[in-house]
């Protein structure tokens, strides 16, 4: 008799990483937490109008020769003498402040975020090296680190960029001031992420499975990036988002101080400089506006960097 042997079920499809996405602790905890889904809803409206500004704005506040001085200081729309297309008025140059604010929203976004992320590639690479071997390598890169933490965050930046603006030609100034900016605020950030990714891998360094690593001679570059890094993301990744808001802040204050962005091609820090000069001419609208953007963006940031500190602690769930 012809004894068959039953067929074995098929393995269950492969679920995707959006499917994985909306399993985890961390969508279930975002869904529940209503001022993390208002603030990332804010930004997300935010960075989206400010990458949309060409399409969605009457003017390009950056082409000087599209400015008209008769269109200058028109007050908001819904005052007595606005006009159409300008909804929240213009400046003394006749530049559409809605425009200015959504460009200007695009420079600051992009400074911020590329100078997180020049920090923490060196602070994560410094810390790793520091945690994992040791010693005088250790000792040099705090000590550094010791350094820039001893002087004020704010000084260090305005020294930076002094020095940079001075040592190049006039030409240059005003095209590299985005990366110079972004420079001067990485380098005192960079010593937050170092200490702490360093406190992560002076213990991973010392558990069973990165010393079987190294017995079998795994090259050190591939214990620290494979073995040591997935596990000292947490805390960096918290880091990273609430520092995504202070250099913003940064750059804006570089900005007002006239050490940031130029005239024409005006950040949120620029724009509220410039407002300042007439707050009490009667020009409010040329300072007011800029200036809730900025707090609207920084506050987002600042609410989803404290829901993900909460949602990634593992003693609150």
């Amino acid at each position: 008799m012809d004894k068959t042997l039953p067929l074995t079920p098929p393995a269950p499809p492969t679920p995707s990483r959006w499917a994985r996405l909306r399993e985890s602790d961390l969508w279930h905890s975002f869904c529940a937490h209503p001022s993390a889904i208002f603030a990332a809803v804010l930004l997300a409206l935010v960075a989206l109008s400010a990458f949309l500004a060409p399409l969605i704005t009457p003017q390009n506040p950056y082409d000087l020769a599209a400015l008209e001085l008769w269109n200058s200081e028109i007050p908001p729309i819904w005052q007595a003498d606005g006009q159409w297309p300008y909804l929240l008025g213009t400046d003394t140059q006749g530049r559409d402040i809605l425009s200015a604010v959504l460009y200007g929203s695009r420079i600051s976004l992009i400074i911020g975020f590329a100078s997180v992320l020049l920090a923490l590639a060196v602070g994560l690479s410094l810390g790793l090296v520091a945690g994992y071997f040791g010693g005088w390598i250790d000792n040099v890169i705090m000590r550094v680190g010791d350094v820039l933490l001893s002087m004020p965050f704010i000084l260090i930046a305005i020294l930076i960029t002094a020095i940079a603006t001075a040592s190049l030609p006039t030409g240059l100034k005003d095209v590299l001031a985005a990366p110079i900016l972004i420079f001067a605020i990485a380098v005192p950030s960079w010593v937050q992420y170092a200490r702490t990714v360093r406190a992560s891998a002076m213990v991973e360094a010392k558990k069973e499975y990165v010393q079987a690593a190294k017995l079998i001679r795994v090259r050190s570059w591939r214990v620290m990036l494979h073995h040591i890094l997935p596990n000292c993301l947490t805390p960096i990744l918290v880091a990273a988002t609430l520092n995504f808001g202070l250099a913003i802040l940064s750059e804006a204050t570089l900005s007002f101080l006239g050490v940031g962005m130029p005239p024409d091609q005006p950040s949120l820090g620029t724009l509220i400089r410039i407002g300042n000069q007439y707050l009490f001419s009667g020009l409010w609208w040329i300072v007011v506006f800029p200036s809730i953007q900025l707090c609207l963006i920084v506050l987002s940031v600042n609410m989803i960097g404290d829901w993900l500190r909460d949602a990634l602690n593992p003693k609150l769930r």
